[in-house]
C-alpha cells in the first residue's frame, strides 16, 4: 500500500500543513500595530495574541505525539487540519481581542495535532534511509523557513487587504491539503496498545500558561503582586503535578534523556536561539512600524536577513558538524550571533541600510546555526525507540523559547515605556496612553495643533529607549553564553558521533 505511493509527493503534502504551523508562529508580529488600532488591543492583549498560540502548542506537543501513534498518523493529520482551518476562519473575523486570543489557542490545538503526525508520516513513507534523512532535513528547513517568512507574508497581506486576511489565507490551503491527503497519503494504522495520557498534557499546558503569566506580571511597570503570587503558586503546583505524573509507566517526557549532556546542551541551545530570534523579530517589527514609519511589508522585508542567515546556516554547518564537534560548533555559532547582535545594537539605526542588513544576517546565521547544531545534538543523542519523544522535546524547546522571547522582550519594553514616557503636561492624556506607544499614537491623533506631534515624539523617544535596552540585554546575554561555551568546549574532544546503539 505504502510502496505504490510517491513519497516525495507525500512530503510536499505534509509540508503544506507544516508551513502553515510555522507561518502562524510569527505572522502576527507585523500585524500587532494594526490590531492595536483596529481592535483597541492593550499591550498585554497583543502579547497574548502571539503567545497563546506557541504556549498551547508547546503544552500539547508531547501528548499529541503519542496520540498520533495510537490513532494513526493520517487520521491525526486530517483532524489537525480541520481544527486549524475552522479556527483560522474564526480568528479572521474576531470582533474583540479576547475572541482572537481564544481562536489563536484553538489554532494551536490544530497545529499540535498536525506537527508530530507530519514527521511520523515522513518516517513511514520513506523506506530508504538516505532518502528519509534528506526528507527530514527538508522538513526541518520548511519549519524554520515558514517562521521566518511569516512577517513578510503578514506584511504583504496587510498592505493589500484587511488584518483578518493573515488568518483567512489558511483556509484554502487547508482545504487543498485535505483533498490531497485523502487522495495521496495512505491510511496508516495506529497502535491501540499505545498509552495516551490526556490529563498530563492538560496539566503541562496549565503550568506553562500560569508561569508565563507570573513572569510577565513581574516585568510590568506596575506590578500587581497578588496576581503574580497566585499565578506563580498555581503554575508551580501544576508543574510539580506534571513531574509526579512522569513516574507513571508511560511518561509523556522521559527525563532520563537529559542525563546525556549533549542532549541537554541541544535542548538549551534550541531554547536560547529561539528566544533571541523570535524575540528579535518581534522587537524590530514593532520598532520599524511604530517609530520609523515602515509599512508592515517593509518591516517584514527588513527582518528577512535574519531568516536568510538562519536558512543558510543549517546545511552549511551540518556538513562539518561531526568534524568540529557539538560543543565547539555551539561556541562558534554563539560567536557569530554575538558579533551580529552587538554590531547591530551599538551601531544603531543611524548606520547605512546595507550595514544594518549585514549585521542582522550575521546574527541570523549564528542563531540559525545554534538551532541546527542543537537539533542534531537532540536527535543523535536519543535512542531510536525514543526518537518521537526527542522530536517533541525539540519542538517544545523552540516553542517555549519563542514564547519567552516575545513575552520577556515585549514586557521589558512596555515596562520601560510606562516609566519613561513624558508627554507635555497640557496634553491631558488618558491613563491608557502610558500603556504602549500604540495607545499613545491613538490618543495623540485626537489632539489639535502641534500638541499631537509633541506627544508622538515623546512616545517614540520612550519606545526607542526600551528597544535599545532590550537589544543591549540580549546582546550581553549572547556574549556571556558564548564565553561560557568557550570555557566548556576547550576540554572537549571533536567528537559528535551518535551513541553506539545507533551504529548497528
Amino acid at each position: 500500500m505504502i510502496a505504490d505511493k510517491n513519497p516525495w509527493l507525500v512530503l510536499a503534502i505534509v509540508s503544506a500543513g507544516l508551513f502553515l504551523i510555522g507561518v502562524d508562529m510569527t505572522v502576527l508580529n507585523v500585524a500587532l500595530p494594526v490590531l492595536a488600532h483596529e481592535l483597541g488591543a492593550t499591550t498585554a492583549e497583543k502579547l497574548w495574541m502571539v503567545n497563546a498560540y506557541s504556549l498551547v502548542l508547546a503544552g500539547l506537543l508531547p501528548g499529541c505525539g503519542t496520540l498520533s501513534d495510537r490513532v494513526g498518523h493520517r487520521r491525526m493529520f486530517v483532524a489537525g487540519l480541520v481544527v486549524f482551518g475552522a479556527s483560522s476562519a474564526v480568528a479572521a473575523f474576531a470582533p474583540t481581542p479576547t475572541l482572537l486570543i481564544a481562536a489563536r489557542a484553538v489554532l494551536a490545538i490544530g497545529a499540535a495535532m498536525m506537527m508530530p503526525a507530519t514527521v511520523s508520516i515522513i518516517r513511514v513513507v520513506f523506506t530508504d534511509d538516505q532518502e528519509r534523512a534528506v526528507a527530514i532535513g527538508i522538513w526541518g528547513s520548511i519549519s524554520a523557513g515558514a517562521a521566518a517568512l511569516g512577517p513578510i507574508l503578514g506584511g504583504f497581506l496587510l498592505d493589500h487587504f484587511w488584518w483578518g486576511s493573515v488568518f483567512l489565507i489558511n483556509v484554502p490551503v487547508v482545504l487543498l491539503t485535505l483533498i490531497l491527503t485523502f487522495a495521496k497519503i495512505p491510511a496508516l494504522p495506529g497502535n491501540p496498545e499505545r498509552h495516551w495520557d490526556a490529563a498530563t498534557s492538560a496539566v503541562l499546558t496549565v503550568a506553562l500558561i500560569a508561569l508565563l503569566y507570573a513572569l510577565k506580571g513581574v516585568l510590568k511597570a506596575d506590578i500587581h503582586w497578588a496576581e503574580v503570587a497566585i499565578a506563580a503558586v498555581l503554575g508551580s503546583a501544576f508543574f510539580l503535578w506534571f513531574l509526579r505524573r512522569q513516574r507513571l509507566a508511560s511518561p509523556l517526557i522521559d527525563f532520563t534523556l537529559f542525563r546525556n549532556l549533549r542532549f541537554s546542551l541541544g535542548a538549551a541551545g534550541a531554547l536560547f536561539a529561539s528566544f533571541i530570534m523570535i524575540g528579535l523579530q518581534f522587537v524590530l517589527s514593532q520598532d520599524l512600524q511604530l517609530v520609523r514609519g515602515f509599512t508592515p511589508l517593509e518591516a517584514g522585508l527588513f527582518v528577512l536577513p535574519i531568516a536568510a542567515g538562519a536558512f543558510v546556516a543549517g546545511p552549511a554547518l551540518g556538513a562539518i558538524l561531526f568534524r568540529v564537534g557539538v560543543e565547539r560548533m555551539l561556541a562558534l555559532t554563539l560567536a557569530m550571533a554575538a558579533i551580529g547582535m552587538v554590531l547591530y545594537t551599538f551601531t544603531g539605526i543611524h548606520a547605512p541600510l546595507l550595514w544594518q542588513i549585514v549585521t542582522l544576517a550575521v546574527a541570523g546565521f549564528g542563531l540559525g546555526g545554534i538551532m541546527s547544531v542543537s537539533s542534531t545534538a537532540i536527535m543523535i543523542n536519543a535512542p531510536e525507540e525514543k526518537a518521537g519523544m526527542a522530536g517533541a522535546l525539540e519542538g517544545i524547546s523552540y516553542e517555549l523559547g519563542g514564547t519567552l522571547g516575545v513575552a520577556v522582550m515585549g514586557s521589558v519594553i512596555a515596562s520601560i515605556y510606562t516609566r519613561s514616557f513624558a508627554p507635555p503636561p497640557e496634553a491631558g492624556l488618558p491613563a491608557s496612553a502610558w500603556d504602549s506607544l500604540d495607545q499613545t499614537l491613538i490618543a495623540a491623533s485626537t489632539l489639535a495643533g502641534d500638541l499631537g506631534a509633541r506627544v508622538m515624539e515623546a512616545g517614540k523617544l520612550a519606545f526607542s529607549g526600551g528597544v535599545l535596552t532590550t537589544l543591549s540585554a540580549a546582546a550581553v546575554l549572547t556574549v556571556a553564553l558564548f564565553t561560557l561555551m568557550v570555557l566548556y568546549a576547550r576540554n572537549k574532544p571533536a567528537d559528535a558521533a551518535p551513541p553506539a546503539s545507533h551504529q548497528h
